[in-house]
């Protein structure tokens, strides 16, 4: 039987109102859905307001053979680049797990969607799994048990640590300190060296730290579900 995982895409093309792009980072995405490319499992694509999805320049620079092979597909560039799925769209009934990308952008557009934490929240309460990688540990936040609690209170998550935010240079340009937040709404955060491919599970709750772990995430999320 096929499944279907809702992959969660950023509309924000620059860092707030600076004049600097940003955007997806690349193979935040395509790494993900290539760990699922032999097995039953088909994705959406959603962002917060729907149709264009900008891609973070930088992200390129660390592209390879299979990130460019998915870049230049019709269906990537038709169905999560040019006409990405608003969250009124989306049935939460028809997944089995969310999976919420990265890149700079997700920091403005990600934490207070309410579309999407709706979306978020109905997959998980159904039985579902909330993943994310870097950057999109944003999107997990705020999100609310039953109880009205932060769901990842108690939760061992990742995300793009402290470190890796000095050490990309645009720390002077983000809204909040991933680890902080996290630590606020009373998650456990872990975090391996900077840089380093890292991802952990903590029940239904699958996250990667940077860049250079979605395929650590996607394993996992895989192995989940299967």
């Amino acid at each position: 039987m096929t499944k279907k995982i809702l992959i969660v895409l950023t509309n924000m093309p620059t860092y707030g109102q600076a004049d600097d792009a940003t955007g997806l980072w690349l193979g935040e995405a395509t790494e993900f859905i290539d760990e699922f490319r032999d097995s039953d499992v088909t994705f959406d694509y959603v962002s917060p307001h729907g149709g264009y999805v900008p891609v973070d320049p930088r992200s390129l620079k660390f592209a390879d053979e299979n990130i460019f092979g998915y870049y230049r597909s019709s269906d990537f560039q038709n169905r999560a680049l040019r006409n990405s799925k608003r969250p009124a769209e989306i049935n939460p009934a028809d997944y089995v797990a969310i999976y919420y990308t990265g890149g700079h952008g997700v920091m403005w557009d990600f934490p207070h969607d309410n579309g999407l934490a709706q979306i978020a929240q109905t997959i998980y309460q159904q039985g579902g799994y909330l993943s994310s990688v870097c950057h999109g540990i944003a999107g997990l936040f705020f999100l609310q048990n039953d109880q009205g609690h932060p769901l990842i209170a108690g939760k061992k998550i990742t995300g793009f640590t402290t470190t890796e935010e000095y050490l990309s240079g645009k720390f002077k340009k983000i809204p909040f300190w991933n680890e902080k937040v996290a630590q606020e709404q009373g998650a456990s955060f872990k975090k391996a060296r900077a840089y380093k491919p890292f991802a952990i599970q903590d029940g239904r709750i699958i996250t990667g730290q940077n860049p250079f772990s979605p395929r650590q995430t996607a394993r996992l999320l895989r192995a989940a579900i299967q």
